[in-house]
């Protein structure tokens, strides 16, 4: 029975390792562990600690493992919230620099890089009849801000930055 015990133990920890490769959101992690705490009750029990001795430390065995599963699934979920940081769709948002502009394209510094740049188009708004088109779309020159509110291919589209933005 005491081999029992060890191979209980031998499998659940298999099982929780799995997790790692496999992410199944904590089944496989939970099981691995309840499968370690009854491999230890077991394997102490019939080591000559007695049963109560057995239960307790699978009980503590369980406890702790369960912790560290949830604490990972907590954390793994946590990261899928978070937003995109590398490739195209890291660059929405980003500030950069215009370096040359002219007739709404040109080009923009831009996370170490220069890209080819237009105009975003602005969004509809229904305020903008009451407004001049020079304060509503102003022409951008060098040195200006600007955020990257889409990317088409290699070009980024741009607006000018607000001053909100630029703190």
């Amino acid at each position: 029975m005491a081999v029992l015990g060890v191979l209980l133990l031998v499998i659940g920890l298999l099982v929780a390792i799995s997790e790692a490769h496999r992410p199944t959101h904590g089944i496989a992690g939970g099981l691995g562990v309840a499968i370690m705490a009854v491999g230890l009750a077991i394997a102490l029990a019939e080591a000559g600690a007695g049963v109560l001795i057995g239960i307790g430390a699978g009980a503590l065995l369980a406890a702790g493992g369960a912790g560290g599963v949830a604490l990972t699934v907590s954390r793994s979920s946590a990261v899928r919230r978070r937003r995109v940081r590398g490739g195209a769709e890291g660059l929405i948002g980003e500030i950069g620099i215009v370096r040359s502009w002219q007739d709404g394209s040109g080009s923009v510094s831009l996370a170490g890089g220069v890209w080819r740049a237009r105009r975003a188009a602005a969004p509809e708004d229904p305020l903008a009849a009451l407004e001049p088109d020079e304060a509503r779309d102003p022409e951008l020159h060098v040195g200006d801000r600007v955020v990257v509110e889409q990317l088409s291919g290699l070009t980024v589209l741009v607006r000018p930055a607000e001053e909100w933005e630029l703190l």
